[in-house]
């Protein structure tokens, strides 16, 4: 349950930057709400998806396992991946289990309550929208791609990115929880395909200008091919903007150290740099920059470190409370 006198802290996002936020955020005493894309057509989300007709569940369960509490055996059942076998194969554990829930319980929404409470989950999880939802890009030759999966593989540039059925409708609980929020936090991840398609949804936009609390953007630390190839950390915000207006973010969050050699090399394989940080168009864009430490040396790949986000913005929470006081 929330309790009222904590401060509300909601996290939009996806993918797997969402979860390395939650899992630190997850410590602290605030009242965490998570706003989850369901847009994801790959995998085994994707075939539950078209066979079930049901939002897709793979970013929730993500947000399940790094908000839960339980015991680490029975995570590790819930993130299972099945190997073989015709039907289970490809399948995580986690899906199926959200699948069936929404199946007893009738709503998507009401089988991530009840599975969030058998596995003793911290906050809130709120699909974006309770429905079934599609994305499409627009690219900058006016061709259309259709599906989450198939947008960076066209190896185009995107304009802009939409959903289907139009209008999305949000959750009320999702866009009364940004709206009732101190701080928001948009999760770092794959800018077109996990970021925006929340973003985009009716409403969000508006909420996200119209809430008391500050919004604040956790910028990539690298670039990603076939979505943001050549991007600073403003193009991430215009882009932002371009969708859905100014006036939707305070402030972005940026690594200020060096990448370390071995590691840029190892990135270039895949056509990703490290994102430039140019400072003054950013401040031009109106967004005030918020700078530290924030990646995790100890991993094999370029991993914001979950404990010093969570800390950068709880101090970001408690600074802003210090004003209002």
């Amino acid at each position: 349950m929330s309790d009222q006198s904590l401060p509300r802290v909601v996290v939009i996002g996806g993918g797997t930057g969402m979860p390395v936020l939650l899992r630190g955020l997850k410590s602290f005493p605030i009242d965490l709400t998570s706003i989850v894309t369901v847009a994801d057509d790959g995998g085994s989300s994707g075939r539950l998806r078209d066979e079930l007709s049901m939002p897709a569940p793979g970013d929730i369960r993500n947000v399940i396992a790094a908000l839960s509490d339980a015991e680490p055996m029975l995570l590790d059942l819930f993130q299972h991946r099945f190997a073989n076998g015709n039907g289970l194969s490809g399948h995580s554990m986690g899906n199926l289990l959200l699948a069936a829930m929404t199946s007893v319980t009738g709503d998507f929404l009401n089988g991530i309550t009840e599975i969030s409470r058998v596995l003793n989950v911290k906050g809130k999880i709120l699909p974006i929208a309770n429905q079934n939802m599609f994305l499409h890009a627009e690219m900058d030759d006016g061709t259309i791609v259709s599906g989450e999966s198939n947008i960076p593989k066209s190896g185009k540039k995107i304009k802009r990115v939409f959903l289907s059925p139009e209008p999305v409708q949000p959750l009320p609980e999702a866009v009364e929880a940004v709206k009732q929020a101190d701080l928001v936090i948009v999760a770092p991840g794959s800018l077109y395909t996990s970021t925006l398609p929340n973003m985009i949804v009716s409403q969000i936009g508006d909420a996200l200008r119209e809430t008391q609390g500050k919004v604040v953007y956790v910028c990539n630390v690298m670039t990603q091919y076939g979505e943001t190839t050549g991007y600073t950390a403003a193009d991430h915000i215009q882009a932002i903007y371009d969708h859905i207006g100014e006036g939707c973010l305070h402030s972005i969050v940026v690594h200020n150290q060096e990448i370390d050699e071995t590691m840029q090399q190892k990135y270039a394989e895949e056509n990703a740099s490290p994102v430039i940080y140019d400072t003054e168009r950013l401040l031009e864009l109106g967004i005030e920059i918020i700078e530290g430490d924030i990646i995790d040396p100890d991993q094999r790949s370029l991993r914001h470190d979950t404990y010093k986000v969570a800390q950068l913005l709880v101090s970001l929470l408690q600074s802003e409370q210090n004003k209002k006081e």
